[in-house]
């Protein structure tokens, strides 16, 4: 794992309450931890959901060591497009966390799968997923999950970000600058800066279709092999971001968004997805973050071997990143 310290300037359910759905202990035959010397550990598994302040109701997974205490700092991990909580690779790598120690919480967002009811308002029916949901307004589900750990008694958490996970993390800590989140952890994020600009007839017709309460409806983006869709409001959130969606870290924009980030990053990639980033990319992070007045405390940053971009088969490896990492920020 290579570290950059950089120092100039940083300091560093249908109810309001959260619910447990499923309140049973099991005990998962999938829980050891890697090493044939260590002693395996059970693990706590529980149904749970959250509901948002804008009142959308998300589901989660809570996993923890049940023979030992938990580490004091939680883990939340976010899903990534398309994906969902129970994402097979998502589950492993709680269970490999809880088997180390500590409390892994895997959350849905409303952006989760490719479409989903969200919730109802009255009459209205509010669609969420890759296709419909808004991705800006994902900083309340982050703020839901952060207050459950906080009621499950963890005062300080990590943002762990998977994919388009990771977009989802980054902003809601620049917004918010919560202090209950210790770290980040950027799990194959993007870290270039996006070259393409938005169609614009789409981005007219998002507009005016947003415009007159019609958000939902879909368009296609033209001129490519397969149909593909976004609703107005997706596309329309997503098109006038700016740099929080194009260039987050600064790569090519001044006084980019990252750096109203205080708290440690963790950045990685599996050497086996290098259409979506590579050693080059997490070198380009470090070179970027360095040369900023202000941002992270830290930033580390690691390769995933052998892992491709869900980490299949990689579970324990990235389970171990995390919790050596988190160590540390349990120390400071």
């Amino acid at each position: 794992m290579t570290r950059l310290i950089l120092t100039p300037h940083h300091p560093l359910l249908a109810t309001g309450a959260v619910l447990a759905l499923v309140g049973t202990v099991v005990l998962s035959p999938q829980s050891s931890v890697a090493g044939a010397t260590e002693q395996l550990r059970k693990v706590t598994e529980e149904l749970v959901h959250v509901r948002t302040g804008d009142g959308i109701t998300n589901g989660g997974a809570v996993f923890g060591p049940a023979d030992k205490s938990a580490r004091p700092i939680a883990v939340i991990w976010i899903h990534g497009s398309t994906a969902n909580f129970y994402q097979p690779t998502y589950i492993g790598i709680a269970r490999e966390l809880a088997s180390r120690g500590f409390t892994a919480i895997v959350g849905n967002t409303r952006m989760h799968d490719l479409g989903n009811v969200a919730a109802f308002r009255g009459e209205q029916r509010i669609r969420g997923g890759a296709y419909w949901g808004v991705p800006s307004e994902q900083v309340y589900d982050l703020a839901a999950w952060i207050g459950f750990a906080q009621g499950r008694g963890f005062t300080q958490v990590i943002l762990a970000g998977h994919s388009a996970g990771a977009p989802a993390v980054q902003r809601y800590q620049a917004e918010k600058q919560d202090e209950r989140v210790a770290g980040l952890v950027l799990a194959s994020g993007r870290v270039q800066p996006a070259t393409t600009t938005p169609d614009p007839d789409m981005l007219a017709q998002a507009t005016k279709l947003v415009a007159d309460g019609r958000g939902e409806e879909l368009l296609r983006f033209p001129n490519r092999p397969s149909p593909s869709f976004t609703s107005a409001a997706t596309f329309l959130d997503l098109a006038t971001a700016g740099p929080m969606q194009t260039d987050f870290f600064g790569v090519q924009t001044p006084n980019p968004p990252v750096t109203r980030i205080h708290c440690p990053i963790l950045a990685w990639f599996g050497t086996r997805e290098a259409d979506l980033g590579t050693a080059a990319d997490l070198e380009l992070l470090k070179s970027t973050l360095k040369r900023l007045s202000s941002g992270p405390a830290r930033v580390d940053t690691t390769m995933i071997q052998n892992a491709d971009h869900m980490y299949v088969g990689e579970e324990p490896q990235v389970a171990d990143t995390i919790a050596k990492w988190a160590e540390t920020l349990v120390r400071r």
